[in-house]
């Protein structure tokens, strides 16, 4: 009996009537891709009756959902300035 692997979607021959992924690197993706959402969900529960303030200058209330220290307005602000540091390290000779 051929079935489809719930990882990849190819094509296996089970070796026990229960096995749904056709290889163990299949299995393993796909446990850890479950951990870390069960984990992502866990963090957003722990966050609900929180006061979570952006970090950035405005101390914005954060929503449950925002997996940052930033509102989206201070996030950009900050990846704007990251870059600008990091292309001035790139001019600056260290040597």
């Amino acid at each position: 009996m051929i079935k489809l692997c719930d990882w990849c979607g190819k094509d296996f021959e089970p070796n026990v009537s229960y096995q749904i992924y056709c290889s163990k690197e299949c299995r393993e993706e796909s446990t850890k891709e479950k951990v870390s959402e069960r984990y992502l969900a866990t963090r957003v529960k722990n966050r609900i009756g929180k006061d979570r303030r952006c970090k950035g200058q405005c101390g914005t209330l954060l929503s449950i959902y925002n997996n940052t220290n930033y509102c989206v307005s201070c996030a950009a602000k900050q990846d704007a300035a990251d870059k600008a540091l990091r292309q001035m390290k790139g001019m600056i000779d260290f040597g």
